[in-house]
């Protein structure tokens, strides 16, 4: 950096991180955003980005499907253009990602009450699809070499924080807002688990009065009952039982 280099010019109005020291991003979600920019960027850059981001000199942040515009107030009179662009989803995806996590109940109540699940990371994944960026594609107007420049650096900071005001803004950058996702999934219905399919009584005539069905025998037969059974379970007075047994047998053989 040259010896005449005075800082960023203070922005006013500017977009402030909440975190004052230490690292930036609370939630898994965010944190997971962070770690993977961590890994792959300058940690210079990285660190100058953050006290841009703490300084206050982002001075917007839009997020669109597949595409974050930022400026950034730097060294020059006119702030710094900045773009970060990810794949967005399409809707045949976008479909198919609803549907599975439609199957999920857990998953489906959560985000309904406004939580990001740590499965749904999983979930993308096994459809061949990343939630978060691996690759992110960046560009900022500021005449700086490296990659990422401190004020790209910054934005990624400031993003991650608004992904922990936020967990949906991670799914709008994908190409689905909140209010698509959600929608889409309250329209879904739920399944019942306590549901008994309803068969025609007409179709149901031939096993009516079999036994149920047990899990070592799932098919329904007719169990083997002793004809004289209910001479034994309600015995007949005197000897008439002696008497109606052969009869009750005959009738069964019959």
């Amino acid at each position: 950096m040259p010896s005449w280099y005075d800082g960023p010019i203070k922005a006013q109005g500017g977009i402030k991180a909440r975190t004052r020291r230490g690292s930036i991003g609370s939630t898994w979600w965010s944190r997971r955003f962070i770690d993977l920019l961590e890994r792959v960027c300058d940690k210079g850059r990285l660190s100058r980005g953050r006290a841009y981001a703490r300084q206050g000199q982002v001075l917007s942040i839009d997020l669109a499907a597949g595409e974050v515009r930022a400026a950034v107030q730097g060294s020059r009179p006119d702030p710094y253009e900045v773009v970060i662009r990810i794949e967005a989803y399409d809707e045949a995806r976008w479909t198919a990602v609803e549907e599975s996590i439609a199957a999920q109940a857990v998953y489906r109540a959560r985000l309904l009450a406004g939580e990001m699940p740590t499965e749904i990371e999983e979930l993308f994944a096994a459809m061949g699809l990343d939630l978060f960026p691996r690759d992110l594609d960046m560009d900022c107007s500021c005449p700086d070499w490296g990659f990422p420049c401190k004020h790209l650096s910054a934005v990624l900071y400031l993003l991650a924080e608004s992904f922990d005001d936020d967990p949906f803004l991670v799914l709008a950058w994908r190409g689905r807002t909140r209010e698509q996702l959600l929608g889409s999934l309250a329209d879904e219905p739920a399944e019942d688990p306590l549901r008994v399919a309803d068969v025609p009584f007409a179709d149901r005539l031939a096993d009516f009065y079999a036994p149920g069905a047990t899990a070592h025998r799932p098919e329904r037969r007719p169990a083997a009952v002793a004809p004289d059974l209910l001479l034994r379970v309600f015995p007949p007075p005197c000897d008439l039982g002696r008497a109606l047994t052969p009869a009750y047998r005959g009738l069964a053989d019959a």
